[in-house]
């Protein structure tokens, strides 16, 4: 193939524009999709502070390329380089230079196919006779004549191949057109079904108005027979609380829940989100997050600490199918060739036969005796079952005789037998002629008397029917009335304490309005009438603080030596001489007390000691007296002094 020559892309040039393009990306900042950078001078740029509200903007920003020079999935045309190709030699992968993205490549089962064939034409027109050779001419020509049939063959094939898939494609239109078409056809049945029905509830609702309002009437006419004009009872239609004075009815005109949205609560925390959200941060921790708590095991133990017999017997019953499982489950493991020498046992002889050993010539006469008589038992039995047979198919057996009679004087007995039956079959059938004739003409009068009877008795059945469902008509439309009129009076009192609710809040939170201005004015005034005292008070004290101030400076400035120590000689005496005198009183007044005191101490030694003294004489009757280990009178004297001086 002779060497393709491109032309200078001109990368560096001016088709530069062309190998650098910026992707489209619709999440970043929107710019022109085809951009030429250049550089520029960029004055210095003072950015503003920062806001608390939005993150800050990143000052740089990576720019994505797209190159003619990258081969990758994202690319739709990839590169090809530049070749050059050897001189004398031409390399197979320039046989698939027509092929190009998206028209070849990437190659397929079909390209995969259609090189195959150029090889095998490659190597088919290397094998061919040259034309230079006239003696291989003719064969030269059948060869080619063999090669084009078979590519008129394949070609046909191809052309098979393509007709199929066009049959396919056509066939597939139709089936989704077919599709399409029952869809619609589909929709237009529903649509006018839909119609149909809503037309069939409009006129069976219109049915049912006329139907209850000819009801109304009949009951209205029933009402009223003679068809007299009765007076008003204004009194009875106000103590019935079941008439249109309490219970107007829409059908004539009155509406009394007209402005019945007027009475509906709006209340903020359920008509909003953020009422909605507020109700849910209030709820429990449980409601939002549920716990589950797992299963308590069954007790299977009494109190005494024993096996219940249902847990017995489940325990039991678990066993019988583990085992009955591993039976069933058990696979026989093969026998394992002995690894030693086994001992094969041998099987023990077999007993003899026994024999039997003939008696004398009357045992035998006695045996021979018993079996004949047991055959003339079977005998008898058999004659017996034959019997019995016989007697139960004697019927059968005498109609085989019958039919099968050889002698005349039976076959003509036979025959009168069979006249005289058919003659009493004749008259019994007349008599039963008559008798169904009689038969029929009473059921035909019987028929037409039961007819009438049950004609009436069905329209009396069909009348009290429908006056049981009027009159049940009835019943439901009066307990509906009433239940409304309760309704409604429900809702009336509803609204009414309601009312009444929203009246004592609303004077509930103005009175405690007032109260709170009132504590609030009662606690400014205080706070200003204290301020102002105190503002006051220590005005006034500054002032008399001054004038103290000014008389002390004065006379300080006025005093002699002669004033000062008087001044002095007065506070000594104001201080100094009532300390003293204070001094002296205690001093006084401790002595008075001591006298008292001695004088309670000395009742009190005085009575110990007469209690010593005796429990002193009765030791000594006791026990022998110790003089040495005695006290005397004087160590208790001096003692009680001792203790005297000391208090």
């Amino acid at each position: 193939m002779p060497k393709e020559v491109y032309e200078d892309p001109e990368v560096t040039g001016r088709n530069r524009y062309k190998y650098f393009e910026r992707p489209f990306l619709p999440f970043l900042e929107q710019m022109p999709l085809n951009v030429v950078f250049e550089t520029t001078k960029i004055e210095a740029y003072t950015f503003p502070p920062a806001s608390p509200d939005y993150p800050p903007s990143p000052s740089k920003c990576t720019v994505g390329t797209q190159t003619a020079y990258r081969d990758a999935e994202v690319q739709t045309d990839p590169y090809s380089p530049e070749y050059v190709v050897c001189q004398d030699s031409i390399p197979e992968l320039l046989t698939l230079a027509t092929l190009t993205w998206g028209r070849g490549l990437p190659a397929g089962q079909a390209e995969v196919e259609m090189i195959e064939r150029a090889r095998e034409k490659r190597a088919w027109e290397a094998t061919l006779p040259p034309l230079s050779d006239t003696a291989q001419f003719e064969k030269r020509r059948r060869m080619m004549n063999v090669m084009e049939r078979k590519e008129w063959a394949f070609r046909e094939q191809e052309i098979e191949k393509l007709q199929e898939i066009r049959l396919e494609v056509l066939k597939q239109l139709l089936k989704k057109r077919d599709e399409n078409q029952n869809e619609v056809n589909t929709k237009h049945l529903n649509a006018q079904w839909s119609k149909l029905q809503e037309a069939k509830e409009a006129k069976l609702a219109q049915i049912q108005r006329a139907h209850v309002s000819a009801i109304r009437k009949l009951m209205g006419k029933g009402k009223n027979i003679e068809g007299k004009l009765e007076r008003r009872n204004i009194i009875k239609d106000y103590s019935d609380y079941a008439s249109q004075v309490y219970g107007p009815l829409s059908r004539l005109g009155r509406f009394p829940d007209n402005n019945s949205e007027d009475f509906v609560v709006k209340n903020l925390y359920l008509n909003t989100y953020e009422g909605l959200v507020e109700l849910e941060s209030c709820l429990p921790d449980f409601v939002t997050q549920p716990r589950i708590r797992p299963p308590k095991p069954k007790v299977t133990t009494t109190k005494a600490g024993f096996l219940k017999r249902v847990a017995r017997m489940d325990h039991e019953l678990a066993e019988v199918h583990k085992v009955l499982l591993e039976k069933k489950n058990k696979v026989l493991e093969p026998k394992k060739p002995p690894r030693f020498l086994q001992r094969k046992l041998i099987p023990q002889p077999r007993l003899p036969t026994p024999t039997l050993e003939m008696g004398s010539n009357e045992e035998e006469d006695i045996e021979m005796a018993v079996i004949y008589l047991q055959k003339l038992l079977r005998g008898r039995v058999v004659q017996n079952m034959m019997f019995e047979g016989k007697e139960k198919r004697l019927e059968l057996i005498q109609e085989l005789r019958t039919s099968h009679a050889l002698q005349e004087d039976d076959r003509l007995v036979k025959k009168a037998e069979k006249q005289v039956t058919l003659a009493l079959q004749r008259q019994r059938n007349l008599h039963e002629h008559k008798v169904s004739l009689v038969e029929n003409h009473l059921a035909g009068l019987e028929g037409r008397v039961l007819a009438d009877m049950f004609d009436f008795l069905s329209k009396e059945l069909v009348r009290l029917q429908e006056e049981r469902r009027i009159h049940a008509f009835a019943m439901l439309a009066e307990r509906q009335r009433r239940m409304r009129e309760a309704e409604e009076s429900g809702r009336r009192q509803v609204e009414q304490r309601r009312l009444r609710e929203e009246d004592q809040i609303f004077k509930e939170v103005l009175k405690v309005h007032q109260s709170t201005v009132t504590s609030y004015l009662e606690d400014i005034i205080l706070n200003t009438e204290e301020n102002t005292a105190e503002e006051q008070a220590r005005a006034e004290i500054e002032k008399v603080a001054k004038e103290i101030n000014d008389i002390a400076y004065e006379m300080e400035s006025r005093r002699t030596q002669l004033q000062s120590e008087e001044i002095v000689a007065e506070l000594v005496y104001s201080f100094l001489i009532p300390e003293v005198q204070k001094n002296f009183v205690k001093e006084k007044v401790r002595n008075a007390q001591r006298k008292h005191v001695l004088a309670a101490h000395q009742v009190i030694h005085r009575q110990t000691e007469a209690m010593l003294r005796q429990n002193f004489a009765e030791q000594k009757q006791d026990e022998v007296p110790d003089t040495d280990n005695l006290p005397e009178e004087g160590q208790f004297r001096e003692e009680e002094t001792q203790n005297e001086e000391n208090s």
